[in-house]
């Protein structure tokens, strides 16, 4: 694989087939990259029922002679501060998705960025000390399509901290990034270190 410059434009025979090779499947990377933001859901949601809002159970008033209709409890849901039928309660939103289809689509989904000639290589090396400037300017040489993803490795911290304050520039590990983060990019940077990383990851 040819050595891009710090942060240069790469064409897809500089990229290893093994990555970037496989045919675009849109219904897996679909359910995968749904399965992902899925997954990113809180979750925490939750509205009282009628059994847990702070109000008695007792009867409103008496059943006959006051002139007005009946009336039970006033913590029903059709009443004002009753509780909520069926509302929301938290709950996980995970969908499952087997390992090998997760593989298949993010190799798809680098592969789309490989065909567009949106994947760059970078030399994290190049980043000595943090600079947002400098990491600006090499996005502004490289003509990167914003959003812009970059995956780096966990130990790479003066880059990350070069390219987290860049607006539409989203920095993510090697280790948690997803199809969804993938596909969402317009164009994609992805260290060295990183790289060698995915191949082991997705081989």
């Amino acid at each position: 694989m040819a050595k891009a410059p710090v942060l240069g434009k790469t064409t897809k025979a500089d990229l290893p087939q093994e990555l970037f090779a496989e045919p675009f499947h849109h219904s897996l990377v679909y359910e995968t990259a749904r399965a992902d933001l899925a997954s990113r859901r809180r979750g925490t949601a939750s509205t009282l029922t009628r059994g847990e809002v702070s109000m008695t159970g007792a009867k409103a008033w008496r059943q006959k002679g006051s002139g007005r209709a009946r009336a039970g409890t006033l913590g029903v849901p059709s009443r004002y501060g009753g509780g909520v039928a069926f509302g929301p309660k938290p709950r996980h939103y995970n969908l499952k998705v087997n390992r090998k289809a997760r593989r298949k689509a993010m190799r798809a989904a680098l592969s789309v960025h490989a065909e567009r000639g949106s994947v760059a290589i970078l030399d994290a090396g190049a980043f000595e000390a943090p600079s947002t400037k400098a990491a600006a300017a090499t996005l502004k040489k490289w003509g990167a399509r914003l959003p812009t993803l970059l995956v780096l490795e966990a130990e790479e911290t003066a880059v990350l901290k070069s390219f987290r304050n860049i607006p539409r520039v989203t920095v993510v590990e090697v280790g948690a990034v997803a199809v969804a983060d993938v596909i969402g990019a317009a164009s994609i940077a992805i260290s060295e270190g990183a790289l060698e990383k995915l191949r082991e990851r997705l081989s």
